[in-house]
């Protein structure tokens, strides 16, 4: 899985937060990007699957006129066989990269991939893939890249949810963690308190810890919007 913590990809305002749940409750495939003057743009792929061009001057499709390395045309994302696809094929004079590998001919698309095109990095997410991606997740990666471990994640989740229904809302309570998670509010405080070190708010005050907890979880992609939709 390709981390969202990349500078592009980190959430910038709670407004950022709402726009990507509602991406990922529409169930539909899109682009995640910021335009020239840093702005998140969400592309929603076509439902019928008709190509998509990237490029500096596209006649239509997505435009990344600021980057001088983008050519006019390219590279072309297309649907084929029920999977979205991404070809370059000499279309553009940099080449295009999918996380990172120099793409040739065209490749499948799978959740989270980063493509490259110039300087403009574009995340590709499906949440219709979500459930099997987060069940090879379980149980096919290893540590936790920020430390965390299995019960410590699932607080700091349960800790963040109220947020996927108002993002301008307060996080949940240590009560209602526990209800949620059916542990004690003593294990709950525990786990808070070893989550805020790993995550360098463990010397603000009470009253500011956990929103600032929350924010940080899900600013720098520890949490993601969809673990918010996620069944419990």
């Amino acid at each position: 899985m390709r981390p969202m913590s990349s500078p592009g990809f980190q959430l910038q305002s709670v407004g950022e937060l709402q726009a990507r749940l509602e991406a990922e409750r529409s169930g539909s495939p899109f682009l995640l990007f910021r335009d020239g003057d840093g702005r998140q743009q969400l592309v929603r792929l076509p439902a019928d699957g008709a190509e998509v061009v990237i490029g500096r001057n596209p006649d239509q499709g997505i435009e990344l006129a600021w980057d001088p390395q983008v050519s006019r045309v390219h590279a072309v994302l297309e649907r084929v066989g029920g999977v979205w696809t991404i070809e370059d094929d000499g279309l553009s004079r940099n080449g295009t990269a999918v996380n990172g590998v120099p793409l040739s001919g065209r490749r499948r698309l799978r959740d989270e991939d980063v493509l490259s095109c110039g300087a403009v990095n574009l995340q590709f997410r499906s949440p219709e893939a979500a459930g099997v991606a987060e069940t090879l997740k379980a149980a096919c990666e290893g540590p936790d890249p920020h430390g965390l471990t299995p019960a410590q994640r699932r607080v700091l989740v349960a800790l963040c949810r109220p947020l996927r229904d108002t993002p301008y809302g307060a996080p949940a309570t240590n009560k209602q963690i526990a209800a949620e998670l059916t542990v004690s509010v003593d294990a709950v405080k525990t786990h808070l308190r070893r989550i805020a070190e790993l995550l360098d708010v463990g010397e603000l005050p009470q009253n500011r810890k956990r929103a600032e907890l929350a924010w940080r979880a899900l600013s720098t992609g520890v949490i993601t919007p969809r673990e918010l939709l996620s069944d419990r």
